[in-house]
């Protein structure tokens, strides 16, 4: 059990290792604004119950476009969102005979977006907000007079409440019964999604109409949508069956190395920042060591939040559309009833991998901003004593991430590579977008 106690100061104090060794006299830059909020939410994620990758994609999502709104509207290089998202209104506007302070405006925006999408974390968890955002109040008020710190915040919270009032219509905003509607019935063929959890929550899948909810860039969600998967057969010949025996050769003769690989991005909800918080760190950690200015990270922060966003979306219109069943279930009633895999296998239909679609998409997102073959280190779950993983391009770290739930026995190969697939498609019209002004 997490002690909770040490969750509020450890959670506080991470987030704000962005600027900790500032001097009190100096006040934090937009940059350590950003990466303080970014990194609290993370922390929140990890101990957020209602928190599924999904519904952290969503979150991670919005609160990129309201740290990206927050910047452009001072003005710079930065080129709004709206009339490119769907439904998205035009913005509030600043007082053109006025002054205001930067890191005050996007400090404002990020905590209110941050107090209201996890409004339902735990009682730890919201000392842990009021511990960062008075820490943050006290820092950005030195050497500003009261009426502009004001009007700054202000500014700040009201954009953002214009972009959290347009996301209540997405259809993502109400999660009830933790996503697990009541009542749900499973198809009864044999090539159909059958429960694997004893938990009875989780007889029903999860979020079974997520795949309807309002995208940000594509289209829909069936806008990268895929072929289905090979047949369902239980013939020993068949392709179905050979990737099902594959996955139970795999785990039956897994090496330490693919064991690693398999625990480092499991990512499961409660005990990590999520599949998607993964790449968040990932695009956090380098943005910082590269000391990138806040024009680049609150624009790279907003697509890689959309692009995994759109991801699940996709893949969750996919994944209901084929209601295909798991490895486990079909390893079991087909070639050996003891067969356990080596991961917990998620409560919702196995094709494609939304592991892999969303790392598709983010790779291919994080490749345009940083270029190819940029090598970097992975050290997201450092604090869970893993190793410090290196890749030499964000594709290579995709493909495992993609591979890694085949390792873990949860996924048949053509759902981790299909994924991938579908990841791309949603990270090139991500790509697309314009986010910058034209000289």
């Amino acid at each position: 059990m997490v002690n909770r106690r040490v969750f509020v100061g450890s959670a506080a104090l991470w987030a704000l290792g962005s600027h900790a060794s500032l001097s009190a006299a100096i006040r934090p830059l937009s940059q350590d604004v950003l990466q303080t909020w970014y990194g609290l939410s993370l922390e929140l994620t990890r101990h957020t119950a209602t928190f599924s990758p999904p519904v952290a994609s969503r979150t991670f999502a919005y609160l990129g476009i309201i740290a990206f709104e927050a910047v452009a509207s001072g003005g710079g290089a930065l080129q709004s969102l709206v009339g490119q998202l769907p439904g998205l209104k035009p913005l509030r506007l600043r007082n053109v005979n006025a002054k205001y302070d930067e890191a005050n405006v996007l400090h404002g925006a990020l905590q209110a977006g941050i107090r209201q999408f996890y409004a339902h974390t735990g009682p730890a968890g919201q000392r842990a907000l009021k511990a960062v955002g008075q820490k943050l109040d006290a820092e950005l008020a030195v050497g500003l007079s009261a009426t502009r710190l004001k009007r700054s915040r202000s500014y700040g919270e009201a954009l953002a409440n214009q972009v959290l009032e347009w996301s209540r219509s997405d259809g993502g905003a109400d999660v009830a019964n933790m996503g697990f509607p009541s009542g749900y019935k499973p198809a009864d063929k044999p090539g159909s999604w059958k429960p694997t959890s004893v938990i009875r929550m989780q007889q029903a899948p999860l979020l079974p109409e997520w795949g309807h909810n309002r995208t940000f860039v594509v289209a829909s969600g069936a806008t990268c949508s895929l072929p289905p998967p090979p047949a369902y057969s239980e013939d020993k010949t068949s392709e179905f069956y050979k990737q099902a025996l594959e996955v139970y050769d795999a785990v039956k003769k897994l090496t330490p190395e693919q064991r690693l690989i398999a625990r480092f991005w499991a990512d499961d909800p409660m005990l990590s920042p999520t599949p998607p918080g993964h790449w968040m760190f990932i695009a956090l950690d380098i943005l910082k060591a590269k000391n990138a200015g806040i024009e680049d990270q609150v624009d790279l922060m907003a697509r890689l939040g959309m692009a995994v966003s759109d991801a699940f979306v996709a893949c969750w219109k996919s994944k209901f559309e084929y209601d295909l069943l798991r490895p486990v279930t079909y390893i079991k009633r087909n070639i050996d009833k003891t067969w356990e895999p080596i991961l917990i296998t998620p409560p919702f239909p196995e094709y494609p991998s939304g592991h892999s679609a969303q790392s598709g998409a983010a790779a291919a997102v994080l490749t345009q901003f940083f270029g190819e073959n940029f090598s970097y280190e992975d050290k997201t779950h450092v604090r869970e004593k893993l190793p410090v993983r290196a890749y030499i391009s964000f594709w290579d770290a995709a493909n495992e991430a993609g591979i890694s739930r085949l390792y873990g026995g949860i996924h048949f190969r053509a759902g981790v590579e299909r994924g991938i697939d579908q990841g791309r498609c949603v990270g090139a019209a991500v790509n697309a977008m314009k986010t910058r002004r034209t000289v």
